[in-house]
């Protein structure tokens, strides 16, 4: 399987944090890259492939949905491999069956079941996770080795409501009882926490950890996980493709530590970041453990050193102005117990783009001109998100015990020499947190 000009093979879920990175080393490697999307018409998502070197030569997009029967038949249909990246990561869920346990378990039997009917693909590749192979009621502690022997257990994971956990093994498990019963040739990758740069404009969960620490958390969590670069965990992806010798599961950890520890890297690369200095509680530290590299050796995998993942990690974060963006998110927690004593005048930002314009197109605009719709204690602003949505909570007291900061007015009249009608500030609220919780920032 190693010869890949001309080779053409299939990414699920092909914008995601690990698949994008599997696009780019497939097409840097000659294949031609089937690659599914929820959305293809959504440039957002997908521009970040587009700009791949030879995508404009190798790269197909088809739309796909993972819990709709048969919708992977006509995508695999002539691939030589399939690389089943595709399943929902986050933690914050309020629906747990429907938001990650259906599209993992059910979407991985649609995606076999569209294999299962296509004769040309030589090999699967599953992207599973340490979470299908370390929770099994076993000790974790630093003499204990972590293997690909290990299967979590889903009682285990039910009691503790570890559902995304859960999730993964119930996938993987129903993965191999499938392939068993077709004859299908299938490999599996488990990686851990996954860190490096990231080449979607989403911020994805595993990043989100890291981008915390350092964008104003005030502790660090109570937690030890291992940790590994998406570049090893793309790469290995491959690798089990190519090499035909490669079977089973893979366990994916360059190292295991405490978020202490996380911490204490991040300070040594850098000094002058303010980052948490105690943990969430005052329990010991979770200790840690090892997880065998033996089989992800197999591969060829040359680990990336978990110092280099985080730096790569927080660069690409800067780069994508990640830290600007998760800065709300992390305002917005912040604020959860009590509201800030502040007033601010507020405007919509389509209202703000149409001035510029305006300003530009209208010959006789000239000098300043002030945007605001409404000027507004957040008092007032929390009352307006309370209308919207009934059942947010949200914070009753301000964040101190003085007199509310007092409102004022702003002229709109040279505003309204450039033909802006101001868009009212419920609207504008409203818009914002539909915005948020479509890309995953806040989960309503």
């Amino acid at each position: 399987m190693s010869s890949s000009a001309g080779k053409v093979v299939c990414v699920t879920g092909a914008s995601g944090y690990i698949a994008s990175w599997i696009v780019k080393l497939l097409l840097n490697r000659g294949y031609t890259v089937k690659a599914t999307v929820r959305d293809p018409s959504d440039a957002r998502k997908i521009d970040h492939l587009l700009k791949l070197d030879g995508a404009k030569e190798r790269l197909h997009l088809f739309k796909a949905n993972l819990l709709e029967e048969g919708s992977f038949d006509t995508v695999v249909q002539g691939c030589h491999g399939v690389f089943h990246t595709a399943s929902p990561f986050y933690h914050d869920v309020k629906d747990p069956q429907a938001e990650l346990i259906e599209p993992a378990l059910k979407g991985t039997l649609n995606v076999l079941n569209s294999i299962a009917k296509s004769p040309n693909v030589k090999r699967v590749v599953l992207t599973s996770s340490i979470a299908a192979v370390a929770y099994n009621g076993n000790p974790r502690t630093p003499d204990v080795v972590v293997d690909e022997t290990w299967f979590s257990n889903p009682d285990i994971c039910r009691e503790s409501k570890m559902w995304y956990v859960l999730s993964k093994t119930l996938a993987e498990d129903a993965a191999w009882k499938f392939v068993k019963e077709n004859n299908i040739d299938m490999v599996t990758i488990n990686p851990a926490m996954v860190i490096g740069p990231l080449l979607q404009p989403v911020l994805n969960t595993s990043a989100a950890a890291v981008l915390n620490l350092i964008n104003g958390a005030e502790t660090f969590p109570n937690s030890t996980f291992g940790w590994i670069n998406v570049k090893d965990v793309a790469n290995a992806h491959i690798q089990a493709y190519e090499v035909s010798s490669a079977s089973g599961r893979h366990c994916l950890v360059e190292r295991v530590v405490h978020f202490s520890e996380l911490v204490k890297t991040l300070h040594d690369l850098y000094p002058t970041l303010k980052l948490p200095e105690k943990s969430e509680d005052d329990k010991p530290y979770v200790p840690g453990y090892q997880v065998s590299k033996e089989k992800a050796k197999t591969l060829g995998i040359e680990f990336t050193p978990l110092e280099v993942s985080l730096k790569e990690t927080v660069e690409s974060l800067k780069e994508k102005n990640g830290l600007v963006f998760y800065a709300h998110a992390m305002f917005l927690k912040k604020c959860a117990e009590t509201f800030p004593n502040s007033t601010f005048g507020w405007i919509n930002v389509k209202d703000v783009a149409n001035a510029h314009i305006q300003a530009y197109e209208v010959s006789s605009a000239s000098g300043r001109h002030c945007l605001v719709e409404r000027v507004v204690h957040f008092s007032e602003l929390v009352k307006t998100l309370h209308d919207l949505y009934p059942t947010l909570k949200l914070p009753e007291k301000s964040e101190d015990d003085k007199p509310y900061v007092p409102g004022y007015q702003v002229s709109k009249e040279k505003a309204k020499t450039l033909g802006i009608e101001f868009t009212p500030l419920e609207v504008s609220l409203k818009e914002t947190v539909e915005s948020l919780k479509e890309k995953k920032f806040v989960n309503i």
